[in-house]
């Protein structure tokens, strides 16, 4: 057996291996998928890398909805070192962000509770195994929604809760204002993300050549650009505004106007249960409805018994739209009392009251010439 056919062997051992002994956690069925794997290739003096589609098992499938009900927690995968979306807090240990609030919006349609949550902090290599492996019944951790990764990996998304695009932010003593100017520099990129990627792919496009650093995490990434390794620091606009105020000195830095990319970020859920990925998507999509028929945290009970039919079904006093998700009827009610509609999350999280005083843009509502569409409860 020549030496190429016995990589292919181990390598794809190796793999079913793990995902299949995964996919008995957490009560979940086994689904098989085809997937594209990297394979080793020998050559007379190299070793080549070649993609190969192959058959793969992952933890998809199963009655999602049911093991988090009978767990009464629901495990989300987000993020520990991004303030503003996903961010632990050293001093009291809990969670807070933009992104984590879709956690407990979930867990108040689902176990009408916004706090039983547990959030599994992930990194950019990681998200994806721990998503796939059943460890987290959901994954919100600013994910850019890619067409690979809707199929290949056995994941599907739900609607986008932020319009983001990759930037750029450099030293504002250095008086750069395009990449243009960045010919020859050393840029600070994590590893494991589309960033890696849109980076290289841009500054090609551009005939720019630069050293890129890559790191396995944003706090590394971040320390190294802040202590002068490198000459731009990229990712996510989000990520660089949220990552801008833990500089040594933030107002020492500049995020450039241009974008390199167009990144829609959301929740994931597992290939294989419909039923679960329809809940999630509802309730993103209960909170762009409760802001488009102006309910929100503080007005919500208010709004009971309204005689306007589209408020009674979001708050769950006509129809039985609930019901159709496996879900009590007033799940939307829950999440806007428990947690806000999409105005009270963002404001709270990145609006003109904290640090960050992230306009909204894109992620505004259609009718305030944003991107944010309410699909109709009925």
């Amino acid at each position: 057996m020549n030496m190429r056919r016995i990589l292919l062997i181990l390598s794809l051992l190796a793999m079913i291996f793990v995902l299949a002994a995964c996919s008995e956690q957490g009560g979940q069925t086994e689904v098989t998928r085809i997937v594209t794997v990297e394979v080793p290739v020998a050559g007379e003096t190299t070793t080549e890398v070649q993609t190969q589609q192959v058959a793969v098992t992952f933890a998809g499938g199963g009655n999602t909805l049911r093991t988090v009900q009978e767990r009464g927690v629901l495990k989300c995968g987000g993020n520990a070192n991004v303030p503003g979306f996903g961010y632990l807090d050293p001093a009291t240990g809990g969670f807070s962000g933009f992104d984590i609030d879709f956690c407990k919006a979930i867990a108040a349609a689902v176990l009408g509770n916004s706090e039983a949550i547990e959030v599994v902090p992930t990194t950019g290599d990681s998200r994806f195994p721990t998503l796939q492996s059943g460890e987290v019944d959901v994954l919100i951790r600013n994910t850019t929604w890619t067409l690979s990764r809707d199929t290949s990996l056995g994941f599907d998304f739900a609607p986008v809760t932020f319009f983001d695009g990759q930037g750029m932010m450099v030293r504002r003593a250095d008086n750069i204002s395009s990449f243009a100017q960045l010919a020859g520099s050393t840029i600070c990129v994590q590893s494991g993300t589309t960033t890696e990627k849109n980076l290289a792919d841009y500054f090609a496009l551009l005939g720019i050549n630069y050293t890129p650093l890559v790191f396995p995490d944003a706090v590394s990434t971040r320390e190294a650009y802040d202590s002068g390794a490198c000459d731009g620091f990229t990712t996510d606009k989000s990520g660089l505004v949220s990552q801008q105020i833990l500089l040594a000195d933030p107002t020492a830095h500049v995020i450039l106007v241009e974008d390199m990319s167009r990144e829609p970020l959301g929740p994931l859920t597992r290939h294989g249960d419909n039923e679960w990925n329809d809940i999630v998507s509802w309730v993103v999509y209960c909170t762009f409805n409760a802001e488009f028929l102006g309910v929100n945290q503080a007005n919500v009970d208010s709004q009971l018994g309204s005689d306007n039919p589209p408020i009674a079904g979001l708050l769950g006093e006509s129809g039985d739209y609930g019901q159709a998700l496996g879900l009590n009827n007033d799940f939307c009610y829950q999440v806007v009392k428990q947690v806000g509609n999409y105005a009270d999350i963002y404001n709270r999280n990145l609006g003109p009251d904290t640090p960050f005083d992230l306009p909204r843009g894109p992620n505004s509502l259609y009718t305030d010439g944003g991107l944010l569409y309410p699909i109709p409860f009925r």
